[in-house]
C-alpha cells in the first residue's frame, strides 16, 4: 500500500544490504536498479540545495505534518561523515504507524539516505528519530514530492 523508492549511494562498492526484521506474517519484497538516468540522483541533489535542512540532534525526534493534497513525500537524511542512524515512520491516521523504517550508513556524507513515500491516502505524518547519541546530529530535508492540484500531480 505504501512503497518506497529510495536512491542509496554506492561510492566504492556496489553493495547494499536490505533486512526485513518483521515475523514471517509480514514478508517484504525489495529489489534493487542501478538508476542511470540519474533520475532520482538528480531530485536527491535538488531537494538539498533549495529547500532548508533541518538539524536533528541525537536523541532528537523531529515530526513532519502534510495535508491531504500531498501524495507522496521525499526525506534526505545527510551527514557531515559521521555515521548516520536513524529511524523514520510514516503515519496516516491517528495514531496509526503504518510503516517503521531504520536507516544506518557508516558515512552519511558519501552515502546519505533518500526516499519518497507514498501517501495514498492523502497526507501523512512523517516522524525522523535520530537514534544516536547528541555527538552524531543529522541534516534532514522532509518535503512533499507529489501534491494533488486541480485535476492533476503537480511534482515539487
Amino acid at each position: 500500500v505504501t512503497p518506497l523508492n529510495a536512491v542509496i549511494s554506492t561510492p566504492y562498492h556496489n553493495c547494499v544490504a536490505v533486512y526485513n526484521t518483521g515475523t514471517s506474517e509480514y514478508p517484504l519484497t525489495s529489489c534493487g536498479v542501478p538508476d542511470r538516468d540519474e533520475g532520482l540522483k538528480a531530485v536527491k541533489d535538488r531537494l538539498y540545495e533549495t529547500s532548508s535542512p533541518m538539524t536533528v540532534q541525537g536523541g532528537a525526534l523531529k515530526t513532519f505534518d502534510f495535508n491531504p493534497t500531498v501524495r507522496s513525500v521525499q526525506v534526505l537524511l545527510k551527514t557531515d561523515g559521521r555515521h548516520l542512524v536513524a529511524t523514520l515512520e510514516i503515519l496516516q491516521g491517528p495514531k496509526n504507524k503504518k510503516q517503521q523504517i531504520e536507516v544506518y550508513s557508516s558515512d552519511g556524507n558519501k552515502r546519505p539516505f533518500f526516499a519518497v513515500f507514498e501517501a495514498p491516502e492523502g497526507g501523512c505524518v512523517i516522524r525522523v528519530i535520530n537514534t544516536q547519541t547528541v555527538e552524531y546530529p543529522f541534516q534532514a530535508c522532509v518535503e512533499p514530492y507529489l501534491v494533488e492540484g486541480n485535476r492533476e500531480m503537480v511534482r515539487w
